[in-house]
Order: C-alpha cells, then structure tokens, then sequence
C-alpha cells in the first residue's frame, strides 16, 4: 500500500498531497474480519511476493483505512445501495499486468454474489483509468482535506453489476 501511494500517486498530486493521503487511504480491518478482501501473489525467485489487494464491503464506508474519520459499520442493503469497492492497491512494478483487473473482477463477483445490482467506490486519480476501462463512471469529484489543511482529490465512481449468464 505504501509504495502504491507513494509511486503511483506521483504523476497526480504533490509531495504534501501523498503525504496527507495516509490520513484517507488505508486498509480498513473490517474487510478482512468479513471476508471481502482479497490478494494476489506472485512467485518472484522462489518467494512469495504480495503484489496487489482489494476488496469490497456490505458496510457504509466508501473508503478510507481503520484511522479514518468519518467510518460506519452499518450494513448495506443490497436492494438499494451499492457495494463498496475498497482499499484496491497494485504493487508499483506489477502495473497494466491484469492485477488490478482480477482483483476488480473478483470483487464485484463477489458483491454481486451477495445479491448487489451496483458498486460503488472512491478512487484515486492514478486508479480511474482502469476503473473507466471497467466500465465505472465518475459520479463527483471529492476534496478530501487532512487535519494539515491540505486537500487530496478523490473521484467517486459506480457501475451496475449486470449479472452473468452462463
């Protein structure tokens, strides 16, 4: 995560934006408690190597890790909200090498698995190429402001999640 935001993030926000993204990007716990997240390994020299990460949730929280403001636990309902597609980091040497596409994928099969017609996420500018190649639209822009004053933009972005036919 932490060489995600530092790497990726540089063609879009300034030194003091990355440094102030930590206080609204992370990873959120509760994923992992629920089972919603999900990581891809590679087999690097014989080692195992953590190469991407993500997930979703049935909580309220659009983004932002167990530090964050403004979370809530609150379920879901699957009938009128969307999924939340989380915490999505790509290792920055494994990029435009599907990882960020598999986790996506697997996450909104998942979601629509739990009975979801829609997702939703808040996401970083570095992410919103693939995200639009996924087929999600920008929905707003968002300014995030960390306790410095500074402000990270962020782009809220959702998709249906037609069902598959097999």
């Amino acid at each position: 995560m932490t060489k995600s935001i530092e790497i990726l993030q540089k063609p879009f926000l300034s030194r003091a934006q990355i440094k102030a993204s930590y206080e609204v990007m992370g990873l959120d716990t509760t994923l992992i408690k629920d089972g919603t997240y999900f990581v891809v390994w590679a087999c690097v020299d014989r080692k195992k190597t953590l190469v991407g990460c993500g997930g979703w949730s049935f909580r309220n929280t659009l983004y932002g890790g167990n530090h964050s403001k403004g979370r809530s636990a609150a379920p879901l309902n699957p009938a009128k909200d969307a999924a939340r597609i989380r915490a999505m980091y790509t290792h920055p040497d494994w990029t435009r090498r599907g990882i960020g596409r598999l986790i996506l994928d697997t996450c909104e099969d998942a979601a629509r698995k739990a009975g979801f017609k829609r997702a939703e996420m808040m996401a970083t500018l570095a992410g919103v190429p693939l995200y639009e190649a996924s087929g999600y639209e920008k929905m707003k822009i968002h300014i995030d402001t960390a306790d410095d004053g500074t402000e990270i933009p962020l782009v809220r972005m959702g998709k249906p999640l037609i069902p598959h036919h097999e």
